[in-house]
């Protein structure tokens, strides 16, 4: 028996090396194929958007200091983003189909992947937040066509086989998006959490190049010129008057004149859109009471836990002083809950209505956030402060794949592709929203708190302009005072304090933001039509829990 171990062991390597050969074989194969490549391309477009999207964040605080940034400065590097994805995704799927989607898909690739190049080298803040935004126009241009692609080349079962790995990898990105960005930065630093892009970009667009067959909508009508006009210039208008509020005054001209102008250009975008035949944005479904309660939901699940993705990673670099290694590492809590979830939440819509999921989710990202509050300013113990992060990342990954679900539930499949897009558009308004309207708040409570504290403390008179300086600057990420040199050690520590007591406002907001749209979905989201599908809609079952 003995005698013959060393043959049979020969056997098995033999055996394991073929199986090897096999596999390895198959997926030669595989890749060997168009679909296959498409699929790679299309996938790897939007891996790279949401990996973007969260791997800045984790790195705000040091190109704060880097490029000696306020924090209306570094507020724009996420804006200057979000904004034109969110202002363009809609669009961007009706220039697909009719000026062709291979083209739009390579030309949004090449953007964004020359943008990439242009913030990796941006000498100044200003620099950096201009080629963000032209990120953020490519990302638009270059999701919408690959979803459109995708869609066309694959059918059937196909087509449920790629996007079940296209959201796959989405999720993988949002999840290690922190982790990637905080080791870029520590590492290499912060340029390359941007120069990455360009390899990347550049393989991808070879693969798409000779990959991927033209395609378009031969009945496409014309573009919506007036309506992607007045929503752009109304929500930048919006974005740029919350923003700036804190330093020209929130009563000033200047401020109510931006958001004057934001108004009417948003009044005008409705109008615009009424007398349209073929509208962007048909008004009239928002009439459906669970398509209303659905965008709600989603509106708060934006501005109240995706959001957390950038504040988060902040607070833990301002206040315990991590590196962004460190703090990307720490919000795994948060962030791995919002790719597992959604698997869940496939199981509970097994018994339970899309109402019940939504209701539930948007209550624990209140839970979430309330407890992250109250652990903040109770001292801000790291361990309690995971269990919150874990909290909010539930119910924010029981939103991520529901608040879609429901709101297509209840739409006509002619107009499936408009609801998405206003679905999509609604993510990503909100989240632009709740980090400038959460943004003000941070910045207006910490000078609050800081002047009040300063008084107690006895700490040096300040005018005004300084006291601006050094509260922008603490709160942007340079909690050192390297770039307020004139301040002491005691207002930098006094200014530390009055930061975490106005973050610690931000989460009360947030939660109460999610508690409110909680109690809005609950009554507009009907329970019989986001019932599971083995209920009758007769309401003949007992079993669903609504």
């Amino acid at each position: 028996m003995d005698e013959r171990s060393p043959a049979s062991g020969d056997s098995v390597k033999k055996a394991l090396l073929k199986l090897k050969s096999a596999r390895y074989a198959r997926v030669r194969r595989w890749f060997s194929t168009r679909s296959a490549r498409v699929l790679l391309c299309t996938s790897g477009v939007s891996f790279m958007i949401m990996l973007d999207s969260n791997i800045v964040a984790v790195s705000l605080p040091t190109i704060a200091r880097d490029l000696n940034a306020s924090f209306t400065d570094i507020e724009w590097v996420v804006s200057a983003y979000v904004l034109p994805f969110a202002a363009f995704l809609m669009p961007a799927g009706a220039l697909a189909d009719r000026f062709g989607r291979r083209r739009l898909l390579l030309t949004g690739m090449l953007l964004f992947t020359f943008a990439s190049f242009v913030c990796g080298l941006a000498p100044n803040s200003l620099i950096l937040n201009a080629s963000r935004g032209l990120q953020g126009l490519g990302s638009a241009l270059q999701l919408s066509a690959a979803l459109a692609v995708l869609a066309h080349t694959f059918r059937g079962a196909e087509r449920a086989r790629a996007f079940a790995f296209w959201g796959t990898l989405v999720g993988v990105a949002v999840a290690i998006g922190p982790l990637i960005g905080g080791f870029i930065t520590s590492t290499v630093g912060w340029r390359w959490a941007f120069l990455v892009n360009v390899p990347v970009g550049a393989g991808l667009i070879a693969v798409g190049f000779s990959s991927v067959d033209e395609s378009n909508d031969p009945h496409s009508q014309k573009l919506d010129l007036a309506g992607i006009t007045f929503f752009g210039g109304g929500l930048f208008c919006l974005v740029w008057g919350l923003i700036n509020a804190n330093v020209d005054g929130w009563l000033s001209n200047v401020t109510l004149g931006k958001l004057s102008v934001a108004a009417a250009l948003l009044f005008c975008f409705v109008i615009a859109e009424l007398v349209q035949k073929r509208p962007m944005v048909d008004f009239s479904l928002f009439r459906r009471r669970t398509f209303l309660g659905s965008s709600i939901a989603m509106l708060g699940f934006a501005s109240a836990a995706q959001v957390m993705m950038t504040y988060l990673p902040l607070y833990l670099q301002n206040s315990f002083g991590f590196s962004p290694a460190l703090a990307g590492y720490t919000m795994m809590p948060f962030a791995l809950p919002l790719f597992f979830l959604p698997r869940v939440g496939a199981i509970l819509a097994r018994s339970m209505s899309g109402r019940a999921i939504l209701t539930i989710g948007l209550s624990i990202v209140a839970c979430g956030n309330l407890s992250t509050a109250l652990v903040v300013l109770s001292g801000g113990s790291l361990k309690l402060l995971w269990i919150g992060m874990l909290i909010t990342g539930c119910g924010a990954g029981l939103l991520n794949g529901e608040t879609t679900k429901v709101s297509m539930a209840v739409i006509p499949s002619e107009r499936s592709g408009m609801a998405s897009g206003i679905g999509a558009t609604l993510r990503f308004v909100g989240l632009v929203l709740g980090i400038t309207c959460l943004g003000a708040i941070l910045t207006s409570e910490t000078r609050r708190q800081f002047i009040r504290a300063g008084a107690n403390e006895g700490l040096p008179q300040m005018d005004g302009k300084t006291i601006e300086l050094v509260i922008s600057h603490i709160v942007a990420g340079d909690t050192g005072g390297r770039t307020v040199p004139a301040v002491t050690d005691q207002v930098i520590f006094v200014a530390r304090n009055s930061f975490e007591l106005g973050f610690a406002s931000v989460l009360f907001v947030a939660a109460a933001v999610a508690a409110v749209c909680a109690t809005l979905t609950y009554l507009l989201v009907d329970v019989w039509e986001t019932a599971p599908q083995s209920v009758s809609l007769r309401g003949e079952s007992s079993t669903v829990v609504d």
